[in-house]
């Protein structure tokens, strides 16, 4: 049997673990319910894939996000280890293949989404697999006192009646003191239980908060500061395109990254960024899960997150090398007010979420007593045109039903379209005498396909229409005809989030939302937008060890590096020398620019530097022209 370092190197080609990766593999192969807390990057999927590699059988791995897990399985693939994934969406027949290989074949990792894990179907194939461990991974789901509280993760224990000798090993890299109690109660983690908990603290990771009067010139500012890739985090996916858009007008390498865009475009920008050609990325919080780029130098936000969870999680996506690097939170007084409107809109009353839920039965027209475990298609900008919910509302609905247990909207999803021959090659040879326009689509799916008279094989619908000489309408006429004719079984290209009904749909007047459970999850919410407000608003504390505080790390020192630390150490400019200096620099230079002007001056004091350059040219001290400075 190979040791967990021998098969760290095989398959990773690392020569030596972690911080208390090994401690964490070694309780797991002893059999124990294991807790692993590790920040992000701290590399927690090898946590559980090393042991799942070392015991027999499969390793089932619970998953929350759907585009986590397709990217993991590919790794793992990539690796040469049988992996597969089964969620929301999925054919019958599908998830009844990969069910049956975990069960009679050689998978090593089966990785399911939550509401997927205790269907009967799953219950059934799960108790006949081998199983040898189970992980939970974002285990902060679990939790109601958690930033991303998910109702099907509750029932995640109910695997222990399955396989009641099989240890579990929980992972999360965001966990407040009440969560991690949470995790280990509803997972019956026994008393013998282990939890393995690194310091959050990120010693290379510098956080800073800058309140500038213009968000865009702060941002350039910052980049032309600090060499080197760079993710900038923004809210909306229209703010993506605009500012990548104004950066590469300076002169910036950057590109635009959000859920929208088609998946090999989102996979091109992200390569070119991986390998350099892109210096920064402009996204929304669809990038960053999965990717793995040690030498991000700067991840600015252009505004604040809802929560320190997700903002940990962000910023933490920086200096994953261990050298410098940049957290930096754009802020205005704007954006806090803007996280308590939203906030507010976040929770709706009560009867206008059972009116919304009515409304989701007759869009999708389902019938009451149907739908359970059932995946639709689903618009919300359509949904919310028809019935005259505002988007934002609809959401915040669909939301609060998802967080009842009753629904649940998947991360916006590709899934490439599939294709199976269903006749022998004899008879497909004499379709397509019969149809010849077929013989050249025909000809290009089994030069392109492996294996497409045993299994269903992924097409790339773009490619081949244009391989042919077709538009994609043509060529999802032909591949529907074909199957009509029972010649294919085939299932066009499907993309966006995906509506679940976890539980079969009721009458809306038997619809019970729990007002209490209600009212505590929008306090915890207010409670994390509160605590994210004065992280960007408060000068009074170090900036880590104000996010260490509210993780639970109360005795954190201070890190030296952050803003506030390095501001005890950099004296505030005096007014009176910050004018006599600019007289002095423009009476050498008639002209100079304001980001001139402040590269003579630490980095750290910019904002107020700025701010004294602002108030000279208000008293008419110095004339402002365009983004020039020069003397009355």
């Amino acid at each position: 049997m190979s040791t967990p370092k021998e098969i760290l190197k095989r398959y990773w080609g690392y020569p030596a673990f972690r911080p208390l990766q090994a401690e964490i593999i070694d309780s797991v192969l002893k059999g124990q319910d294991t807790l692993a807390l590790l920040p992000t990057g701290g590399g927690k999927s090898i946590c559980f894939q090393v042991p799942g590699l070392v015991l027999e059988g499969v390793t089932l791995v619970v998953s929350p996000l759907i585009a986590l897990m397709k990217d993991q399985v590919r790794q793992l693939r990539d690796r040469g280890i049988v992996a597969d994934a089964v969620y929301s969406g999925m054919r019958n027949s599908d998830i009844d293949r990969i069910l049956d290989n975990a069960v009679y074949g050689n998978t090593k990792f089966l990785y399911l989404s939550p509401e997927r894990l205790l269907t009967d179907l799953a219950r059934e194939r799960i108790r006949r697999m081998p199983v040898g461990l189970v992980a939970v991974d974002e285990a902060h789901c679990i939790s109601q006192w958690g930033y991303d509280f998910r109702p099907p993760y509750l029932r995640i224990a109910e695997l222990r009646e399955l396989h009641p000798d099989v240890p579990f090993i929980a992972v999360t890299a965001t966990a407040t003191p009440a969560v991690v109690d949470d995790i280990r109660e509803k997972l019956e983690f026994g008393p013998k239980s282990d939890v393995f908990q690194q310091s959050f603290a990120r010693e290379n990771l510098a956080y800073v908060v800058r309140r500038p009067p213009g968000k865009e010139q702060q941002l350039v500012e910052v980049l032309r500061g600090v060499a080197g890739t760079s993710i900038v985090y923004v809210r909306s996916r229209g703010l993506t395109k605009e500012i990548a858009h104004k950066l590469s007008r300076r002169g910036i390498p950057a590109a635009a990254y959000h859920a929208g865009l088609e998946s090999e475009e989102k996979d091109q920008r992200q390569q070119q960024w991986i390998d350099g050609q892109l210096r920064v990325i402009v996204a929304t919080n669809a990038f960053g899960m999965g990717i793995d780029k040690p030498d991000v130098r700067t991840v600015i936000h252009y505004g604040p997150p809802d929560s320190p969870e997700a903002y940990f999680q962000e910023a933490g996506r920086g200096g994953r090398d261990g050298q410098p690097a940049f957290g930096v939170m754009l802020y205005h007084s704007s954006d806090g007010e803007r996280l308590i409107r939203n906030w507010e809109a976040s929770y709706p009353p009560i009867p206008e979420i059972k009116r919304m839920y009515r409304a989701l039965g007759s869009y999708l027209q389902l019938a009451v007593g149907g739908g359970q475990g059932e995946a639709y298609q689903f618009d919300l900008a359509s949904f919310a045109q028809r019935f005259g919910f505002d988007v934002r509302q609809a959401y915040s609905g669909i939301k609060a039903l998802e967080q009842a247990g009753y629904i649940l909207l998947t991360d916006d999803l590709h899934q490439p379209a599939q294709l199976q021959f269903m006749v022998s090659k004899e008879r497909l040879y004499d379709y397509q005498i019969k149809h010849p326009q077929t013989h050249k689509l025909v000809k290009a799916i089994l030069r392109t396909s492996q294996g497409a008279f045993l299994n269903p094989v992924q097409l790339r619908e773009g490619s081949l229409a244009n391989f042919l000489n077709v538009t994609l309408e043509e060529l999802h006429r032909i591949l529907l005809k074909m199957k009509g004719e029972g010649v294919v079984d085939y299932i066009p290209e499907r993309s966006g989030p995906q509506l679940v009904f976890v539980e079969e749909r009721i009458d809306p007047d038997n619809l019970r939302i729990d007002e209490r459970q209600y009212n505590f999850l929008k306090e915890r919410a207010r409670n994390r937008i509160d605590t994210m407000v004065a992280y960007c608003e408060s000068d009074d504390l170090c900036r880590s060890q104000r996010l260490l505080h509210y993780f639970g790390e109360s005795e954190a020192p201070e890190c030296g590096v952050c803003d506030v630390c390095r501001r005890r150490k950099v004296p505030l400019p005096d007014r009176r020398q910050v004018y006599a200096e600019v007289r002095a620099m423009l009476t050498r230079s008639s002209t100079l620019t304001v980001s001139e002007l402040l590269r003579a001056y630490p980095t750290l004091t910019g904002p107020e530097v700025a701010a004294i350059l602002q108030d000279l040219v208000n008293e008419g001290l110095l004339i402002k022209q365009a983004d020039t400075l020069r003397l009355p």
